[in-house]
């Protein structure tokens, strides 16, 4: 029977905007059947090397990906760079590996078949305990599992190698290291049935500049598609299967609309990030490694509003000292030229997995509420030494705000400025140059205890930074990774938005600035909200830069802020977020 070319629309999540036109092609990932025979008890430690070789080349190949990723923007760097440690930290003594070896030897059966029972008995006990955290973790021993099971099957590994140029993507679903290795002049667009807007995979999209549309009805699997003209419209989260004359002549001009809009702000990029009434902006870009600081600078940023320290950190087995880390950063504070550059203290834990910390931080149930970020730089005062030491020296070159993560009590921050001052008088000491006075010392606002308790933070902090993303996960309960409930994850939640203008308030009494420096930040949509509420300072990923400085410009604050005062008037969400789209128009 001839395929259907009728034209079919579906409806999905538009997770990166703009609109691909192209061949689609169907991408079928199916997994192998997994073969199992008995091993002789004097074949067992044969086996169990075999195994062992298996997780060495598996290693490998994670590490070669890494290499290869390295060139990607800073947020789709630091997405596959986060998930390819996990993947690593499974492959390094985990209960996955120490399980397979042992059920060869107990049940005298195959590695792969061994493998395969690990990973169903895995995924079963994480699925029983009903955690959001632990659930989104299957993906990962899944991820893991199947590496291994293709690498010992001598498996080719099935990449999109075949997409042709130009070609636009139907999967069930894409890894995150697929997606990392796309090249945006050569795949046009993707298009899923699972994903989430928040996802690792959705994230990588956006940096890449790759239309998107996720959470698409599984029929795009049968639907005919393979081989005719499709339509992304990331914007709408619609696709397009064999769309008529009339539909193609009507996106097509959508697209050069678009394309229009993209040469329009590239005019902008050093003109200042000022409302139309005047009102001064401070617009920063974040940063994920050292290299890519030049680009910030071209790009006509104020400076780096979020300097991520723990990459420094991840993929080795040994610790960087001070020097190491001083030199990263003093490099990136020369290159800004006297721009602010502000350092985060290190963000391990949870879902950011540092091998040669692996003896520091003990398995937990749920990683995200357990020793990360500043309760581990705080248990382990040592490295928040080295890393404030480095800072302070980097300061010397330059202006640099130190920022902590994860706080949650004015404590935390009581304890890490008494060691600030601690590392700047010894500095001092030893002869070494540092500033004269100490640099900014700020709060991550991204727990909503941080957001309720911000007036007292505020009284210990120099200024605050809001992680719009784990503020917003932590506040309604929702992993934004889980495509399960990827689509309750909403910044405009009331609950959200009250935490937000709560830290607003607290930091304008106080008198010290705030900054965002999470996704919500780099949505246009909601700048005049945000902007409404108070705040002055963005810092997002440099490609979203030009698009923020269009929507400031465009605004005047009254307009912004009697926009702000409609929103925080409503309480339900879908009228809010009707509210803003309006808006936004």
């Amino acid at each position: 029977m001839s395929p259907d070319r009728r034209e079919k629309i579906l409806r999905g999540i538009g997770v990166s905007h703009g609109i691909a036109i192209g061949p689609a092609f169907l991408v079928q990932l199916e997994r192998p059947r997994v073969p199992e025979w008995k091993i002789a008890a004097a074949d067992v430690k044969a086996e169990q090397s075999r195994f062992q070789s298996a997780v060495m080349s598996a290693q490998t190949e994670l590490g070669e990906l890494k290499e290869q990723s390295a060139h990607l923007p800073e947020t789709a760097a630091e997405e596959i760079g986060l998930l390819l440690d996990a993947h690593l930290a499974m492959l390094s003594g985990s209960r996955l590996v120490r399980g397979v070896l042992k059920r060869i030897e107990a049940e005298g059966i195959n590695a792969e078949a061994a493998i395969e029972h690990v990973m169903q008995e895995l995924t079963d006990q994480f699925r029983a305990l009903k955690d959001k955290y632990i659930a989104a973790r299957i993906d990962d021993v899944e991820a893991v599992s199947n590496r291994l099971i293709r690498i010992l099957m001598n498996l080719p590994y099935i990449a999109l190698d075949s997409v042709p140029p130009g070609g636009i993507v139907l999967a069930k679903e894409i890894s995150p290291a697929d997606t990392a290795l796309m090249d945006p002049k050569r795949f046009a667009g993707i298009a899923t049935v699972h994903g989430g807007a928040a996802g690792h995979t959705a994230v990588m999209a956006r940096s890449l500049g790759i239309p998107a549309v996720l959470s698409v009805d599984g029929a795009m699997l049968d639907s005919g598609g393979h081989g005719g003209t499709a339509i992304v419209d990331g914007v709408a989260g619609v696709l397009i299967l064999n769309p008529s004359e009339a539909t193609l002549a009507e996106y097509r001009a959508r697209q050069q609309a678009l394309q229009n809009a993209r040469d329009d702000l590239d005019k902008i990029i050093h003109l200042p990030a000022e409302m139309a009434d005047g009102t001064a902006v401070s617009l920063r870009a974040n940063l994920e490694l050292p290299r890519d600081a030049e680009a910030i600078v071209q790009s006509g940023a104020d400076g780096i509003g979020l300097f991520r320290t723990e990459f420094l950190f991840m993929n080795r087995s040994t610790l960087p000292d001070e020097e190491e880390q001083y030199e990263s950063m003093v490099a990136v504070v020369r290159t800004m030229t006297g721009r602010s550059v502000t350092f985060r203290t290190l963000d391990i834990g949870g879902d950011k997995i540092a091998r040669a910390m692996g003896a520091w931080i003990a398995e937990a149930t749920n990683p995200a509420l357990g020793l990360r970020a500043i309760r581990l730089s705080l248990k382990r005062p040592e490295l928040l030494t080295e890393q404030f030491r480095a800072m302070l020296r980097a300061a010397a070159h330059g202006p640099v705000r130190i920022l902590l993560p994860m706080v949650t009590t004015a404590e935390e921050v009581e304890q890490a400025a008494q060691l600030l001052r601690r590392c700047h008088a010894d500095l001092k000491a030893e002869g070494k140059a540092v500033p004269e006075a100490l640099p900014p010392l700020g709060t991550m606002i991204e727990i909503p205890a941080a957001a309720l308790s911000a007036d007292s933070l505020a009284a210990v902090s120099d200024f605050f930074a809001l992680g719009t993303n784990d503020l917003v996960q932590y506040t309604v309960a929702i992993d934004r990774g889980n495509d399960q409930v990827a689509a309750l994850y909403n910044p405009l939640n009331p609950a959200v938005l009250r935490l937000i203008e709560f830290t607003l308030e607290a930091a304008r009494r106080a008198g010290i600035p705030v900054s965002i420096c999470g996704e919500m930040g780099a949505d246009p949509l909601y700048t005049p909200l945000l902007l409404g509420l108070g705040l002055r300072e963005f810092s997002v990923g440099s490609a979203a830069l030009p698009r923020i400085k269009q929507r400031i410009r465009s605004l005047r604050l009254a307009d912004a802020e009697a926009h702000a005062r409609a929103v925080m008037d409503q309480y339900d969400p879908a009228q809010i977020k009707a509210i803003v789209e309006q808006f936004g128009a």
